[in-house]
């Protein structure tokens, strides 16, 4: 298939950052969970030939059993720009959240919530989009100091005097992975459902099994 990222002469990134500041101040970073959380669904975005694929997995938070797992394929129409990787990964995520049979309580998302230069990273637009709890788990950080790990295996994220995130250590000598609030969850919360779901691995459960269900649609198609 051919890649077709040439965007509209129209397109501006100012204005595209000035959106994701709007979009941002609709963010709810309190909890809108219910006190058990029964189903949680990790979300990952794979690439191939100009192919977009997005996988939805939803497990069991007690024995974390696969439930459900989705897949989305849809043309890449928006290029690799930093800082709007959102534009590029909302299509085929919402697809195959939309495909979810399984309406999960919480979605743990491979990508930056607030903890973003303009405060939307993935999985708070995201959240945004299908108005239900998100939290951002990324692999790198993209903007804002650590400051000091503390016993629990976590530090801050701050930009200024602003705390947008936590860095987490699953386990001495691992990388960390980099924690925000999504969308209807606050950071406390995302830090203890993080926690909860990042067990043998550096990412949390769901959405390693997301990023294999994802890469394993990309097998098919390479």
């Amino acid at each position: 298939m051919k890649l077709r990222t040439k965007l509209s002469p129209r397109f501006s990134v100012k204005k595209a950052h000035a959106m994701q500041r709007q979009l941002s101040e609709r963010v709810v970073d309190e909890d809108r969970l219910p006190r058990k959380i029964r189903y949680v669904a990790g979300v990952d975005v794979a690439y191939t030939k100009g192919v977009s694929i997005g996988a939805a997995t939803v497990l069991d938070s007690d024995s974390l059993s696969l439930i459900e797992s989705q897949v989305a394929c849809c043309e890449t129409r928006f290029p690799y720009i930093p800082t709007l990787l959102s534009f590029r990964e909302i299509p085929p995520a919402f697809s195959a959240v939309k495909k979810l049979k399984t309406k999960p309580d919480v979605i743990l998302v491979d990508g930056q919530g607030i903890a973003h230069p303009y405060r939307l990273g993935f999985a708070a637009h995201l959240g945004l989009i299908i108005d239900g709890p998100t939290i951002g788990v990324a692999k790198n950080l993209l903007c804002g100091n650590v400051g000091s790990f503390n016993n629990l295996r976590w530090a801050p994220i701050t930009d200024g005097k602003e705390v947008i995130g936590a860095a987490f250590v699953s386990k001495l000598g691992r990388k960390p992975i980099y924690v925000s609030v999504g969308h209807k969850v606050s950071l406390n919360k995302s830090i203890q459902i993080v926690m909860q779901f990042t067990q043998a691995y550096r990412i949390p459960e769901p959405i390693r099994r997301a990023h294999i269900t994802a890469n394993e649609e990309k097998r098919k198609i390479a």
